[in-house]
């Protein structure tokens, strides 16, 4: 990317004049790049101020996308390290000479380089530098760190000096190879849509895992030198104490990357070999105006959803296990109920998003601000909606109902297995079941399944015979039906799956459901009766969801299979 000293001045305020950047945030890309020495439009770029297509646009630099015009067996001509190092890709050859992909055309060093390896002429051609990105992912993955081992050995020393890392030492060694491992390890699952990262001390080394649309995936294992330098690293970050070992800690990460705010919460705990270490990821930016629609209830259950919020006092349940989605449902009706003439205050444990002009306030045991505290005093808060982040306790339930019963709507979640199981679950905490079903208006349990990959979806016949599948959909061994897979490609790493989906149970208080309730019926007559009245189970709904394909069937086994 070319620049003088005149374009830096002519750069900057075309980029004032057409609304893309401020003039603060010129003044910060200047401050930066006085520290770096990299040119304004690439310091820009890195700071996600603007794109580097609007950079180019400014300066009259043609971009051209190369995704498609690639030859692969040219790429094996060049080292790995020195393809990451230009961000180059060599694209086609014509005779003796070779066109090159470059985000900085300008970069002679890397053109003479190119020529040396090559034995070749070299012809520059500009291309958007996340399309390289990209592309060097696609063919060699995330960054090697094998050769960031042996710079390991040489520039931090032996894992015990390491860990005597400090606050005070980190800006000294912010560009040492345990910094850059780490970062690349928070990268690549933001990158891959990771919920969870998992850094697991084994006895020979240490074990990186990602939770990836719910499912655990090994990502590398690590030598055991690096084991504790790792360990500090992440603790630095999340400002926890380094020097103790011996108890369970929680931190906290924010970072900016790529467009995305993500806040990760991270939790050690002492084990035989070490901290193993969780990290916890939350797209903060991802639930800005989320709504009710994109829940992915089928119409049945998002028509009964939307009926619910209507309502101006009740109960509103969500249900499911951890990591089934409750909060992000709760946030979607909180956004939906979300208006000027409404107070809605929350009390959650922790405070997961953000949402502008809901009143928000956060569980502190120590300081003995739990649920139930928390309730009784938005209660003094002329509060038209309330949310609680868990009922977890009989104190907590009862101040709940009282607060339906008179006049609030309240939205909170529940850890049971089904809808029905939660009625009981609040009557087991000490409700009274007239209390429970005069003030209960519905119950939503909900379950995430992997989603079919939409590039590699196909159709197929389900086989002919006895198999667990037909047994599962209730299905003769000689019906037809057709179902959908994923057969693997790049985009879902061969797994046939890329990203979630729910599956909702969605039970509706009526008359009858109340009546039923007040005899204290069991959880199981009274999911009998909610299905009488037209309530579509779990399986029942993946069930239909796989016939839509959306997802398989033999996901729908593997998340709602009750052994009925």
């Amino acid at each position: 990317m070319a620049e003088n000293k005149n374009s830096k001045k002519m750069l900057g305020e075309r980029l004032i004049e057409l609304g893309h950047i401020t003039k603060e945030q010129l003044w910060e890309a200047m401050r930066v790049q006085s520290k770096t020495g990299e040119i304004l439009g690439k310091v820009l770029i890195k700071l996600g101020m603007v794109s580097d297509e609007v950079i180019n646009e400014i300066l009259g630099i043609p971009v051209v996308s190369v995704s498609t015009d690639i030859d692969v067996e040219l790429i094996k001509y060049v080292p790995e390290q020195l393809i990451r190092k230009y961000r180059v890709i060599p694209v086609r050859r014509h005779g003796n000479k070779i066109t090159v992909a470059m985000s900085d055309p300008s970069n002679i060093v890397a053109i003479d380089d190119l020529r040396l390896i090559l034995g070749c002429e070299i012809e520059p051609i500009m291309a958007g530098e996340g399309e390289i990105e990209d592309l060097i992912q696609k063919y060699f993955g995330f960054p090697k760190i094998d050769k960031a081992f042996e710079e390991f050995d040489m520039q931090v020393g032996p894992a015990d000096e390491a860990e005597a890392l400090t606050l005070e030492e980190e800006s000294v060694v912010d560009e040492a190879p345990i910094v850059r491992l780490v970062n690349s390890i928070l990268v690549q699952s933001i990158a891959m849509g990771a919920s969870d990262i998992h850094i697991e001390p084994q006895e020979a080394g240490v074990k990186v895992r990602f939770r990836v649309d719910g499912m655990l995936r090994e990502i590398m294992e690590l030598p055991k030198k690096v084991r504790g330098a790792m360990i500090s690293r992440i603790k630095i970050m999340a400002d926890m104490d380094i020097a103790e070992k011996r108890i369970p800690q929680d931190g906290r990460i924010q970072v900016k990357t790529t467009g995305k705010e993500i806040d990760m919460r991270i939790s050690s705990l002492p084990t035989m070999y070490g901290e193993k270490i969780v990290m916890r990821l939350l797209d903060k930016s991802g639930m800005k105006g989320f709504k009710v629609e994109q829940l992915g209830f089928n119409p049945t259950n998002f028509k009964r959803f939307n009926n619910m919020l209507k309502n101006s006092y009740g109960i509103i349940l969500i249900t499911g296990p951890t990591g089934s989605g409750k909060t992000t449902t709760l946030y979607a009706g909180l956004n939906e109920l979300n208006t000027i003439e409404k107070n809605i205050i929350t009390v959650e444990d922790p405070v997961e998003y953000v949402l502008s002009g809901i009143n928000q306030t956060m569980v502190n045991v120590k300081a003995g601000m739990t649920f139930a505290a928390g309730l009784r005093s938005i209660l003094r808060q002329d509060p038209d909606i309330i949310m609680v982040g868990e009922i977890r306790d009989g104190e907590t339930a009862e101040i709940a109902v009282k607060a339906a019963i008179t006049g609030h709507l309240v939205l909170s979640t529940l850890h049971t297995n089904d809808a029905a199981s939660s009625i009981s679950r609040l009557v087991d905490m000490g409700i009274e079941p007239f209390l429970a079903a005069s003030s209960i208006l519905g119950v939503v349990a909900q379950r995430l399944l992997r989603r079919v990959c939409p590039d590699c979806r196909e159709p197929y016949l389900l086989p002919l015979g006895k198999t667990p599948e037909r047994e599962f959909m209730g299905m003769g061994p000689q019906d037809q039906v057709t179902l959908y897979r994923g057969k693997g490609c790049d985009k879902c790493s061969g797994t046939g799956y890329r990203g979630r989906l729910p599956i909702h149970e969605l039970l509706i208080v009526t008359s009858g459901l109340r009546a039923t309730i007040n005899r204290n019926e069991s959880s199981d007559i009274l999911k009998r009766h909610a299905v009488e009245e037209g309530m579509m189970t779990l399986k029942s709904d993946g069930l239909y969801k796989a016939s839509q394909g959306h997802t398989t069937i033999q996901e729908v086994m593997r998340v709602a299979y009750t052994g009925d």
